[in-house]
């Protein structure tokens, strides 16, 4: 009998409490330059699993309840969080892996620490909210619970210094969040990312055989993106993900080089399943 795909028991085995409304998340745009930066907070850009903390339980962003051992939240603030659970550099499969496990691990969520930056039902600016956020972290003074590190940079030049030193550092990239920003849910104009390459997200549409030493395995994705355009990824993935691709239907997210002149991605590569199971790339 052919078995499920891990993600799917696990989503047809929780309980209905554990499915809710997806929160209303505000999503980054892309930079580019000309802004004043100096207007501007700037974090790294973490590549964690995006999640929202209600005052009293953890959701992804699709809205499922993520289920975090006891103690884990122990003595965080009431108010709604945004943030990324987050393992380090370089970790998101383990992130991810350790988010969807049901019942929880709890070795795995040791090594998880929740990395707040906004708070959602804030009304003010984003200097107000991380006035405040500053203040509820400290107040918490949880060893799960911490403050992604917020910067002023001065110019465009330091921006794209501070770019190539995170990216060699093992970064994903940059946020900007402007000064004066308030948290609306949606894409954003007062949030941007900034990264050394380009990047989006794609529905699978078919597992395509491979050849050679691949024979037996995943040779490459056939995706689609959200206009319709279909292409093929067949770089990026480790052996274990040629051995269990990502589903047909999932949403990946691929790096890429500019497009072509039919308007396609340029040497697209698999970077990770989106992460939502849970953007991956959801800021």
């Amino acid at each position: 009998m052919r078995r499920l795909p891990t993600l799917l028991l696990y989503l047809l085995l929780l309980p209905l409490a554990a499915l809710a409304a997806a929160p209303p998340l505000m999503l980054a745009g892309q930079w580019h330059d000309g802004p004043d930066v100096s207007r501007y907070w700037v974090s790294e850009k973490l590549d964690g699993v995006r999640a929202r903390w209600d005052g009293q339980a953890l959701w992804t962003r699709a809205g499922h309840r993520i289920d975090a051992p006891d103690g884990f939240t122990r003595g965080w603030p009431r108010q709604p969080l945004d943030g990324e659970l987050w393992a380090g550099r370089g970790r998101f499969d383990q992130a991810s892996a350790t988010v969807r496990q049901h019942p929880p691990d709890a070795g795995g969520w040791r090594n998880l620490r929740f990395m707040v930056f906004d708070l959602p039902t804030h009304a003010g600016t984003f200097d107000q909210r991380l006035a405040a956020l500053r203040v509820l972290v400290a107040r918490a003074a949880s060893p799960t619970l911490e403050l992604i590190p917020q910067r002023r940079i001065a110019d465009t030049a330091a921006l794209h210094r501070h770019l190539a030193a995170t990216a060699q550092d093992g970064g994903e990239g940059l946020m900007l969040h402007h000064q004066d920003n308030r948290y609306l849910a949606g894409r954003s104009d007062g949030l941007l990312k900034l990264k050394p390459w380009d990047d989006a997200e794609a529905r699978v549409v078919a597992h395509l055989p491979g050849k050679g030493k691949y024979a037996g395995l995943l040779g490459a994705l056939l995706v689609e993106r959200a206009d319709g355009a279909r292409f093929r990824i067949g770089s990026g993935f480790k052996d274990a993900q040629r051995m269990a691709p990502p589903p047909i239907g999932s949403m990946v997210t691929y790096r890429y080089n500019g497009l072509t002149s039919n308007g396609l991605p340029r040497f697209a590569r698999f970077l990770r399943v989106r992460d939502e199971t849970p953007s991956a790339d959801g800021r």
